[in-house]
């Protein structure tokens, strides 16, 4: 299985995007908008802010780990 480690994170605030590579060792849980300067959080049951507003979820739920720091 091929992990993907970038996604495109979109902010719920202003509507801007940006690439940006996903940490492989923890959940990114806040995220500041480099627009508006928003701090996004992850939605409810939801681990991180990769798998609330990105394109593409967080490695370890791409791994199917959802035991560990995510919680799907």
């Amino acid at each position: 299985m091929t992990i993907v480690l970038q996604s495109i994170l979109t902010c719920p605030a202003c509507g801007a995007v940006k690439l940006e590579t996903m940490p492989t060792d923890a959940c990114q849980y806040f995220y500041e908008c480099t627009a508006c300067k928003t701090l996004l959080k992850p939605k409810a049951g939801d681990c991180c802010v990769f798998c609330s507003y990105g394109t593409v979820p967080c490695p370890p739920i791409q791994e199917g780990k959802s035991d560990d720091c995510c919680r799907a």
